[in-house]
């Protein structure tokens, strides 16, 4: 009898063990971020599942989870310029599979996609547009360059349900001898650049200085002419206020006592003026 009862527990507690495995099989949950492909007996369909809780199938239908999340990728490669310099590149990606596309990418690439199909697109794109500028180029429109490697790449893998992000050059490496003959470009710019600045400085100081030498010279004339008309004006006041009386006055006041020995009238007559103190003689005649 107590054979039996526990004949019957343990059926029992297999029955119940099989019902909670059954209807754990029978639920699948797909986590935030992801797509659950179904797969019914090895075939894939084409709809796959939205995040939550779903019924399947049990021991007939596997759910194969496809992350939708923002990924990242870093990618090494080497290409030539289109001046033929080797260039050593290294870029990263951001990129995510649409639901819509999960089912397709499983079936069609598989779980290893980034490596199938991503991987040697970013390869390809990368040789591709580097191709098109020189190194020098690649130096100065960086950005540009990134922008064109990244929509060639966008291209080639958007068909798949790829989509790129963001698209960075990380860094552009070159051969020594590129790099040596860069930086002596950039210094023979620089010292040209210097040279010129100390050029049109010494213009400047020149043309400073005669510009100072011309208001020098024309302060000068004009202080001069000021001199020049302030004694004419001077002059002419003068000459205005002397008279005949006062110039006789003023050769009064210079005479120094003493008369001429000689002196002549308009009628021709010489007189002989004997010095001061001596009875002098006085001749005179009519030219006779």
């Amino acid at each position: 009898m107590k054979n039996k009862r526990a004949r019957a527990g343990i059926i029992a507690g297999v029955i119940v063990v099989a019902l909670l495995a059954l209807g754990i099989s029978a639920t699948t949950v797909v986590p935030a971020g992801h797509s659950g492909v179904v797969v019914t007996m090895g075939r894939v369909q084409k709809t796959a599942l939205d995040e939550g809780l779903h019924f399947k199938l049990p021991f007939v239908q596997q759910i194969i989870l496809m992350n939708n999340k923002i990924q990242k990728t870093e990618v090494a490669s080497n290409s030539v310029s289109k001046d033929l310099q080797t260039v050593s590149s290294s870029v990263a990606i951001n990129f995510h599979i649409t639901k819509d596309a999960a089912s397709d990418i499983y079936q069609n690439i598989g779980e290893q996609y980034a490596d199938t199909v991503l991987q040697p697109a970013i390869q390809e794109s990368v040789k591709a547009v580097t191709a098109q500028y020189t190194a020098e180029e690649m130096i100065t429109k960086r950005s540009a360059v990134g922008d064109e490697i990244g929509q060639a790449l966008s291209d080639k893998v958007s068909e798949y349900g790829i989509l790129i992000d963001k698209f960075n050059i990380i860094n552009f490496d070159f051969s020594e001898e590129f790099n040596a003959a860069i930086e002596q470009k950039q210094v023979a710019e620089q010292n040209k650049l210097r040279a010129e600045t100390e050029k049109e400085q010494q213009i400047i100081e020149a043309e400073a200085a005669a510009k100072q030498k011309v208001i020098a010279a024309e302060a000068e004339a004009e202080a001069t002419l000021k001199k020049a008309e302030a004694e004419a004006a001077a002059n002419e006041k003068i000459n205005a206020s002397l008279s005949d009386g006062v110039l006789r006055y003023q050769q009064i006041e210079k005479w120094d006592g003493k008369y001429p020995n000689v002196v002549s009238s308009d009628s021709g007559i010489l007189v002989t003026i004997p010095d001061q103190g001596n009875t002098g003689t006085t001749e005179s005649g009519n030219g006779n």
